[in-house]
């Protein structure tokens, strides 16, 4: 049975007397596989659900909880989606070159997780910019990041690539493993605890699915071999999907992704980079655009080497992708809008007290 209270839910999320709790745990079109009491039962949405959603990403996804109607000789029903602890977010350009968009949607990737295992593979296409624009994501997300560096028997020496992400991004858990010779593997047992959830993020080929394959112990994932062009796995996982591991943990597979588009990571940005924007509030201009103007506090630590170049380059480059996606989707005039909905709804309640 699916207990809620162990993933942080309260008795007002009950269920009704018709429906059963349960847990997304794969999702091929519009069809969906739902953990219950009952075992993994195939579910669709119930019609009134359609009616009940504004936008896409308000529909079930892999890591989601749910009341539905069982049906023991058929799909059972979702009748309603319980509210996300967490959600990792990537942009959609719906088949559009970025810089041709016309509108940027949502795409929701992962739900209700606890950390977020960043990987990333030690071959010759390690690129710290890249953990950097998951990571930002990830903070975003609402869970922890994990930062997985894979395939460590493929190189003669990992310390170097370890301690450029531990500096770039201090405070985040870094580990190097193997999933061939297990090296490391010991090292995440500390997140892999029962009733938490990791959701596997990386490009495609980095090794996501041979370290799931290792945690469970099982062939639970077709991995193909390497190409000898680009040292790289080819692509196995096509869609997201839930796994339970051995020690009680479950495990969120994505499919990999070419490149990570950032969705609504304004608060994302400010984490990994609040050293930056301290530096801007020192300025002396409040419009100062750090090219030329005198007593910039950025250009002052970029000369005296207080602030990477490189550092300063990816806030640039997350900023500015950022801004061009909340402006196609509405994504700011969204939020202010549910913002200011509840804002509403909170003082109707508070004038609704008053006698």
């Amino acid at each position: 049975m699916i207990d809620l209270k162990q993933y942080g839910y309260i008795d007002s999320e009950t269920p009704p007397i018709d429906l059963i709790p349960g847990r997304v745990t794969e999702l091929q079109r519009d069809q969906y596989t739902v953990i219950t009491e009952h075992g993994e039962v195939t579910a669709v949405l119930k019609g009134a659900f359609y009616h009940t959603v504004g936008t896409r990403e308000e529909f079930p996804c892999v890591g989601d909880f749910v009341f539905l109607q069982y049906n023991e000789s058929g799909a059972s029903r979702i009748a309603k989606l319980l509210p996300r602890r967490s959600k990792f977010s990537r942009a959609d350009y719906s088949g559009h070159a970025a810089g041709y968009a016309k509108t940027i949607l949502e795409q929701v990737v992962a739900t209700n997780f606890d950390y977020v295992f960043i990987a990333s593979s030690l071959n010759w296409d390690f690129k710290v910019s890249r953990i950097m624009r998951y990571l930002t994501q990830t903070r975003q997300s609402g869970g922890q990041p994990v930062v997985i560096l894979t395939k460590a028997d493929l190189v003669p020496d990992f310390s170097i690539p370890l301690a450029e992400v531990q500096k770039t991004a201090p405070g985040v858990p870094v580990h190097a493993v193997s999933s061939h010779t297990r090296s490391g593997l010991d090292e995440l047992s500390e997140y892999l605890q029962p009733g938490k959830t990791v959701v596997f993020l990386g490009m495609s080929g980095v090794g996501k699915s041979s370290l799931l394959n290792a945690l469970m112990n099982q062939d639970v994932m077709t991995v193909k071999g390497i190409r000898e062009a680009d040292s790289r796995g080819r692509h196995t996982t096509t869609h997201r999907q839930l796994f339970m591991l051995p020690s009680g943990a479950m495990v969120i597979d994505t499919p990999g992704m070419r490149e990570l588009g950032l969705f609504g990571a304004d608060d994302g940005i400010s984490a990994g980079f609040h050293d930056v924007e301290d530096l801007i509030t020192q300025c002396r201009f409040s419009d100062c655009r750090h090219q030329s103007e005198p007593g910039c506090a950025v250009l002052a630590a970029l000369a005296d080497g207080s602030l990477a170049p490189e550092h300063w380059e990816r806030y640039l480059v997350q900023k500015r992708e950022n801004k061009f996606v909340n402006d196609k989707s509405g994504y700011l005039i969204d939020k202010r809008a549910r913002q200011k909905s509840i804002a509403m709804q909170h003082k109707g309640k508070k004038g609704g007290n008053k006698k």
